[in-house]
């Protein structure tokens, strides 16, 4: 297995993913090749939490423009983690 930290590599933070974090969900970018069991691991082991649930999900990257040149954002991979009833990530309290 990969290092932990090079799985998970930003946490990923919009209103959306601030209201999951009421259902004790939190969401994180990770590589498009890490799998689920890979992000599980990598969880527990960081903020040695329990994961109950991890679904994945790839998002394509918009095309832009910027003035007559076109350009594309990069894909990334998004990953819900469920996190068992009581546990907490502290890392995103106050954010």
């Amino acid at each position: 297995m990969a290092n932990p930290r090079d799985i998970l590599l930003r946490p990923y933070i919009t209103e959306k993913t601030n209201a999951l974090m009421a259902e004790n969900k939190y969401t994180f970018i990770v590589p498009l090749t890490a799998n689920k069991v890979e992000v599980r691991q990598a969880v527990e082991q960081i903020f040695k939490v329990k994961v109950l649930n991890v679904n994945t999900i790839r998002v394509m990257g918009k095309t832009k423009r910027m003035g007559k040149n076109i350009g594309k954002r990069s894909d990334f991979k998004k990953a819900i983690v469920k996190l068992a009833a009581g546990e907490r990530i502290e890392f995103f309290e106050g954010v």
